[in-house]
């Protein structure tokens, strides 16, 4: 079973997600390797704002091969080089979560991979038996 709790003893969230999500009981566990912004071809596009839509579809084709969904999503980490308007990164992330809480960090990092990639994004799903 997953709870999702926000304890009233510590402030309310800043952004779509909730502070904790407690799992009892048997489940099935998916963790990713972090997905950055490559398309299927090897492409990757300039904007960072493109790469963080597509590191979020490539969760979902990840979730869909394992039988699970967005709702199953538990954890995510951002990982975001550079500037990247929060009003807009929080409407891309609204759009892949819908009605679904998980919990969440985001960091700046300095660099990733490679140069040209500038969102990387660690996930983990759990889905009860």
């Amino acid at each position: 079973m997953k709870i999702t709790r926000n304890p009233k003893e510590i402030h309310q969230p800043v952004a779509p997600y909730v502070h904790q999500i407690e799992i009892t009981g048997p489940q099935k566990w998916l963790t990713l390797s972090g997905q950055i912004g490559m398309e299927e071809d090897g492409t990757i596009p300039e904007e960072s704002t493109a790469q963080l839509k597509i590191a979020l579809e490539n969760i979902r084709k990840n979730l869909e091969s394992a039988n699970m969904e967005v709702q199953d999503l538990t954890k995510l980490v951002f990982y975001l080089v550079g500037e990247m308007d929060a009003e807009q990164r929080k409407q891309i992330i609204g759009d892949f979560l819908g009605q679904h809480l998980p919990c969440t960090t985001l960091m700046y990092v300095v660099a990733l991979a490679a140069p040209s990639i500038k969102v990387e994004v660690d996930a983990w799903a759990c889905q009860e038996m």
